[in-house]
């Protein structure tokens, strides 16, 4: 961002409580970017007895996470996980369980997870390349290298 969306001024660094941040360059505008973690909502998928993994098509091959998507405009986060599990899979999703909520600083994130059930035929949309299917022993056995937030979820999904 380098324009103030309020008076199209040329935003500079300033220091406000104590923090560095984009802010208006003018003394009549008060526009600060606050740049707040955007929220996302993540599902760990039950379907038939076996856990959903995905790999979206712009990630590399061998690299596989739980279902994710950003929450629309007034969008409950379980709605927004319903939603995305039909969207991404084609499957209808019951929430069983809320797993937790993870900070994603890389991506300014925070990640709200589910494990939900889920029944349908699956059938994956354009924005995943791959879906694996695994056992309970797999999921908790399986390398989600590099995704260090994965590996939480599946670490805190195990204490449930």
């Amino acid at each position: 961002m380098k324009f103030c969306p309020d008076c199209g001024k040329p935003l500079t660094t300033r220091l406000i409580n104590g923090k560095e941040r984009l802010a208006c360059d003018t003394d009549h505008c008060q526009f600060v970017h606050w740049n707040n973690p955007v929220p996302v909502v993540a599902a760990l998928v039950n379907y038939a007895g076996r856990y959903v993994i995905a790999r979206n098509t712009q990630w590399p091959q061998g690299i596989f996470s739980v279902i994710t998507g950003f929450l629309e405009q007034k969008e409950s986060p379980q709605k927004a996980i319903v939603r995305e599990v039909a969207e991404e899979l084609g499957l209808v999703a019951s929430i069983k369980n809320f797993i937790g909520v993870y900070s994603f600083h890389e991506q300014n994130q925070i990640i709200l997870c589910y494990e939900v059930e889920a029944t349908g035929e699956l059938v994956i949309n354009h924005e995943l390349a791959e879906v694996k299917q695994l056992s309970p022993q797999q999921l908790s056995e399986y390398d989600f290298s590099p995704l260090y937030i994965t590996r939480k979820i599946i670490r805190d999904w195990k204490k449930i």
